[in-house]
């Protein structure tokens, strides 16, 4: 038994979803209910992929096991038909390790997926003014998201009930949930692969040609304008909206303080530019409500985020721009390196553009062995997949290391590849 590489993997894969959320998300900004949800999530999703190939090499060890004690007890403990015994992996756990540990892996990420996150998003967008109204309206809005579920969930129930023969019980209702969860979760996974497989061979080749990526910059960059106008056209008009309403809430008023939430939101150049602002007209609008007041908080909400994400987005993208129209008018010169390109960012584009040639060609290859090996997989004999061939050779020569290496390399090596392609 030997605890290290598997414990050497789950710290492995907590620093890297941990590192990747500080990288994409700000933890001193949210709350830590949030960050420590969203960890989890990517945590569970990391582990699988990386602790999968050490089940892979136990399955591999108990199904020898299970061939020798087929055969006799003696041979079990000795050698099997071929004369040789059942090495044991150099990641073996006890056997109930996994499963609990796929136990817990799963039905956390159940809870999280159906429950927690959804509820998380609804509550964060809401605009009521309180934990209660806030819990409210997202249950709320969950329930109509998941009512078309709900109602398919019991039609087949009601089949199942009237189907002669059945007998529904704990169990097996836990089974038909879990099996309806894996069964969207694969067709979501079918969806996105089936596209992945294509595109990212094709956005990575494309993407080392510099001028077809000064081409596609400046597409996004006339639509992202348009949606960063569209964007300060909703602030203004919440703003007026919101200044509108302050006329009618005056300080002593009992939803003053409710107006002081919404106002705390927002920047305060923007408050101080809707101080100067004249009303479209003179006349003071009806008195609000409560109700009233929490569609605007909504609304607020609502604008304020769209402006920031296409603000951020905005200044990430004219320093794409500018960087690629240095490259593409450097490459177009046909030019060696010069006073206003230094040479080590002459290297950097020009080993860039290596590398996603590069690496498209590995994904492309990569992706056209996924295709035949998911084609082929039920080809039993002879064995036609390409990872089931690797993987039996191992096998045959009990090569554990050899299972669990080349498996983690291909994740390895698909996360480099993504992480390439996001960069």
């Amino acid at each position: 038994m030997a605890l290290g590489p598997l414990l050497a993997e789950v710290v492995v894969t907590f620093v890297l979803a941990a590192c990747l959320l500080f990288r994409y998300g700000n933890w001193f900004k949210h709350h830590v209910i949030v960050t420590a949800s969203v960890l989890v999530a990517w945590y569970f999703s990391f582990l699988i992929i990386f602790v999968l190939p050490l089940d892979v090499s136990s399955t591999v060890y108990r199904q020898c096991m299970q061939s020798l004690n087929a055969t006799s007890e003696q041979a079990a403990v000795t050698n099997g038909s071929d004369g040789r015994s059942c090495q044991v992996p150099w990641s073996y756990v006890p056997d109930e390790v996994f499963p609990d540990l796929w136990r817990v892996v799963y039905w956390t990420s159940q809870c999280l997926t159906w429950l927690i996150l959804p509820l998380m998003q609804s509550y964060t967008k809401a605009g009521d003014f309180s934990v209660k109204g806030k819990l409210r309206s997202a249950l709320i809005d969950n329930a109509i998201y998941y009512s078309t579920y709900l109602f398919i969930c019991c039609v087949l129930f009601v089949y199942i009930i009237l189907k002669p023969g059945l007998d529904v019980d704990g169990g097996k209702l836990k089974a038909i949930a879990s099996s309806a969860s894996n069964t969207w979760g694969l067709f979501l996974l079918v969806l996105l692969l089936g596209h992945a497989l294509v595109e990212v061979p094709r956005s990575l080749w494309r993407a080392s040609s510099y001028n077809y990526s000064l081409n596609k910059a400046y597409f996004r960059t006339a639509k992202l304008s348009s949606e960063r106008s569209e964007a300060e056209e909703a602030v203004d008009d919440v703003l007026e909206h919101l200044q509108s309403v302050t006329l009618s809430i005056g300080p002593g008023h009992y939803l003053h303080r409710h107006l002081e939430t919404i106002m705390q939101k927002i920047p305060a150049d923007i408050r101080d530019r809707m101080g100067r602002r004249p009303l479209a007209d003179g006349s003071v609008p009806d008195e609000p409500t409560e109700k009233s007041l929490v569609r605007l908080h909504k609304q607020v909400k609502k604008a304020l985020q769209m402006q920031h994400r296409t603000e951020a987005q905005w200044v990430i993208l004219m320093d794409e721009v500018i960087a690629l129209e240095d490259a593409s008018r450097f490459f177009s010169n046909h030019n060696r390196p010069n006073a206003w390109w230094p040479p080590s960012q002459y290297w950097y584009f020009r080993g860039k553009e290596y590398l996603l040639k590069t690496a498209a060609v590995c994904a492309g290859t990569l992706s056209a062995a996924i295709i035949w090996s998911e084609l082929t997989f039920f080809v039993k004999d002879p064995v036609l997949s390409i990872f089931a061939r690797i993987v039996n050779l191992a096998k045959s020569n009990y090569d554990y290391f050899t299972i669990e290496v080349r498996r983690l390399q291909f994740k390895q090596y698909i996360f480099v590849i993504v992480l390439i392609y996001c960069s």
